[in-house]
């Protein structure tokens, strides 16, 4: 929920009203006290699960944002972790938040740079991203795949949490194409676009992307959030993995 000392809903509208990255440099000092923040208990299940995968020495989070997904970089990563976004304010928000973080772990280096075009060579065994793939059009799913890819040692892995869809007959459900509705009129009507959106990461698509791109991949049940009424987990990792030796023991599958 957002807190009294988060943005103002004239904050957030001339956020809406911006482009994607000038949205998120206006937004990067209150983000932390937001909704769109990762939460804790999904870093935590992922780190869970990730763990068993490794060793890991270097870790990239792609399109970082204030740095949600580097302190879970650091308890898996051996030697050095990096954030990537494309928002100067939101780099900038995460490199002052990590002057106070505990600096034990490997150092972290910020990186401002395009998803869609990461300045890296292979030289990552982990990749992570949080929260951001609603920000990229379902045409762009197969050039970011690749980049991240591109960034993997042979064995590196690019995983990220997808979590269960609501279904139609909660309110949440009803929200979200609410919201993606909303979104499409406003890109319709307005100049510069600002892309999010919810219901564009259908996860048989994005497997078969991933596929496109190189990896094979495995899913893992993210126990720590629990699960559903009908025993479906409430959230899977997908682990996408580079082909060739390297990063652990290979679960794919």
């Amino acid at each position: 929920m957002f807190t009294p000392q988060g943005p103002t809903l004239r904050e957030l509208a001339v956020q809406a009203l911006s482009s994607t990255e000038h949205g998120y440099d206006l937004l990067a000092p209150k983000f932390d006290l937001t909704p769109f923040r990762t939460p804790g208990p999904v870093l935590d299940a992922v780190a869970e699960a990730v763990r068993p995968l490794g060793p890991f020495t270097a870790g990239l989070d792609i399109c970082c944002g204030t740095g949600a997904g580097i302190g879970m970089l650091r308890q898996v990563c051996r030697e050095r972790v990096a954030g990537v976004d494309f928002s100067a304010g939101m780099l900038a928000a995460a490199a002052l938040a990590g002057l106070s973080a505990d600096d034990s772990g490997p150092p972290v280096s910020w990186v401002r740079a395009d998803a869609r075009a990461l300045p890296f060579a292979p030289v990552f065994d982990l990749a992570v991203s949080f929260g951001a793939f609603g920000h990229f059009l379902p045409a762009e799913r197969p050039l970011l795949f690749a980049q991240a890819h591109s960034v993997l040692r042979p064995g590196g892995r690019f995983v990220f949490p997808v979590m269960a869809p609501p279904r139609p007959a909660s309110w949440l459900y009803w929200a979200l194409l609410g919201f993606d509705l909303a979104m499409r009129v406003r890109n319709a009507l307005w100049r510069p676009r600002f892309v999010m959106y919810y219901r564009t990461f259908p996860l048989s698509k994005v497997l078969a992307d991933l596929r496109q791109a190189g990896f094979s991949m495995e899913l893992l049940p993210l126990e720590g959030l629990g699960r559903l009424p009908d025993s479906r987990p409430r959230g899977v990792l997908v682990v996408a993995r580079k082909a060739g030796a390297g990063a652990g023991p290979d679960h794919s599958r």
